[in-house]
Formats: structure tokens, sequence, C-alpha cells
């Protein structure tokens, strides 16, 4: 393989283009000991890296997407596995290790990894991190996050037709690396594009089948934006766009009031978010006469485990498209697009 080169400069954010919040975190906080020594012995820029490549993803979807474009010619783990909560991750000491060590680290950006962000800045002096939502998606495309000024939601991922936009991105940052590797990573993206494609597609068949006045999606947080405005769905969170937002009393009380006005017959808790505020949700609705009922759990900010087909995005996307479908009156297979869903919903 040879030497790696610098990446596209269209594909690394630098640092200073990145805006922070008011309360930033302090960097000392996040650099000290062990991080603060480990950078200081990572390798430069243009060490030789040896086949296959070595990718550290911050989430397990753009691990998914790695893999699926990189195909033997990558080795990819996740930092954050099922049931971990992006918005609140905080790097470990291990993970400094494997992060410094990689040929590339991949983010997802739009500041879905808040707290490691001041980190990630750090690394990027010394190797390739590239925040691939952020370099993919066109701000006229974005959704913006109405309670944090300057932000972006960053749950792009929600909407498989605009998570396909990834790819090529992908594709260029691997082909510059190892351009030895380029026509693997050709008809990985050629795949990758076909199977987002297919899962579009089936998404749009099985929603498109609830009665549109029950098309109203009550999660645990606010990640299902995105979902929404490519589907026809008006999605109400508990929470906020990050799960490290406060649901009030008051929040709660109007969604009870949603559910019982309108008769929505079911509410959806989330694999990476406690589910006591859907609870509380339920118990008022049902106060109240409504008899509202958990539809699913739903994969939001992580998949499901490894090994299994929902541990994989397609099989993420599947089970909450499928879930919900049935949940709110529409008529999706019990076993999903192709029969995989490991349980029937």
């Amino acid at each position: 393989m040879p030497p790696m080169a610098t990446l596209p400069e269209a594909s690394i954010r630098p640092a200073a283009a990145r805006p922070r919040p008011a309360s930033g975190l302090s960097r000392r906080a996040l650099l000290a000991g062990t991080a603060a020594a480990t950078l200081a012995a990572g390798l430069p820029r243009g060490a030789r890296a040896a086949a296959p490549l070595q990718v550290v993803a911050t989430t397990s979807m753009i691990a998914d997407l790695a893999r699926r474009v990189g195909g033997d010619r990558v080795e990819v783990a996740a930092l954050m596995g099922p049931g971990v909560d992006p918005h609140a991750y905080r790097q470990t000491r291990t993970d400094i290790v494997r992060l410094t060590r990689a040929d590339l680290v991949l983010a997802n950006g739009l500041y879905l990894e808040a707290q490691m962000e001041e980190f990630l800045d750090e690394l990027a002096a010394r190797r390739p991190v590239v925040e691939l939502a952020e370099v993919s998606i066109p701000e006229d495309l974005r959704l913006g996050a109405e309670v944090y000024e300057n932000r972006w939601d960053p749950h792009v991922w929600m909407d498989p037709a605009l998570w396909s936009r990834l790819i090529p991105s992908l594709q260029a940052t691997l082909s510059d690396l190892d351009p030895e590797g380029a026509e693997t990573y050709a008809a990985g993206a050629e795949e990758a594009t076909r199977t987002l494609a297919r899962l579009d597609a089936y998404s749009r068949e099985a929603l498109a089948s609830i009665p549109p006045e029950r098309r109203v999606l009550v999660t645990a947080h606010d990640a299902f934006r995105y979902f929404g405005r490519a589907y026809g769905f008006e999605v109400m969170g508990i929470q906020g766009i990050s799960t490290e937002s406060e649901a009030g009393l008051a929040r709660i009380e109007e969604l009870v009031g949603v559910l019982a006005a309108r008769s929505i017959p079911a509410v959806f808790v989330e694999s990476s978010v406690p589910e006591r505020n859907v609870r509380a949700l339920i118990e008022g609705a049902q106060a109240r006469g409504h008899d509202a009922r958990v539809g699913a759990e739903l994969f939001s900010d992580a998949m499901g485990q490894p090994g299994t087909y929902e541990g994989t995005y397609p099989g993420m996307i599947d089970h909450n498209v499928t879930a919900i479908a049935r949940a709110l009156g529409g008529a999706a297979p019990e076993r999903g697009m192709d029969g995989r869903l490991s349980a029937g919903l």
C-alpha cells in the first residue's frame, strides 16, 4: 500500500471553522493525562499504513457504511455500541489509543459527538478526521436545531436517501488514502447506494399504508425529524434534539393533550434513551381516558446488537419503519422488508 496521502481539503473541516456552544467544555478536562500523552506520540499523517486500513468510526451507523464501501480493504471499529447515546458520550482511555492509532477517523459531525468535539479537533492535527455528514449534506438539506442557535439537527441517518449522500465522500476519502483499492471502493459504493435506495423504496411503500390522520410519530427525543420530512410524518419528541435537554412537565402535559385529542394509538421508546418520560406520557393519556400504548422500541442514535440484522443500518431502518407502520395502522409485513427481522412486530 502506498504512503498515506493528505485528505482532500473538502473532506476535513478545519477545527477553527466549527462553531462552539457558548458554554464550551474544557479542553483540559478532555485531554488531561492519557489523552495528551497519546496524542503527542501519535504518528504523523504521512506515516505508512499497513493494509487493511484501520478505520475508527464514532457511531455504529457510520461504521456500517464504512464496511459496505470499504469491503475487505478496511478494518472498522465503532466506538459507540448498542444503547449508547452519542450526545453524551465521552471518549475513554481505550478510545483515545484506538483513535490515535487509526489510519482514518470517521465522525458524523453536525455536533452529534458534542462531548468529543474538542478532542477530535486536537486529533485532526495528527490523523485524518472526517466528519462525513458535515461534509456531505449541503446546508439547504439540513434541518435546524430549533433550541440550539447556529446548530443543525445531526440525525441525518433517519432518511436513507439523505444518508446515501455520505457514500461519495466516503469513497473519495478511502480512495485517496488507498489508491490501490479504488476499484474496491467504487464497487462497494455502488452496492451500498443500491441497498439504501431499496431501503428507501420499502420505507415509502410501508409508511404510505398508514392512514394520513395517523401519521404522527411521538418519541422519547426529537431524533426523527429527517424521517418525518422524508415520509410525511408529524414528529413530536418529549425531549429536544439532544438527550441532554430536559423534558419538562409542561411538555409532557402538552403531548398528553395531543394524544387524547387526536386519538393517537401508539408512542415509541428508543433503545438509547431511558423510557421513563414515555411511560409518564402514556399514564397521563390513560388518566384522560385515552388508551395509548408503546408501539415498539425504535433505534434512534444507535443500532441493534452486533451480529444481528438489526445491528446493521438496513436492519435498523427496516425495524423502525416496520414497527411504526404496524403500530399506527399500516400494512407492513411482520418480519420486515425481506423477512429478516429477529422478531415479528
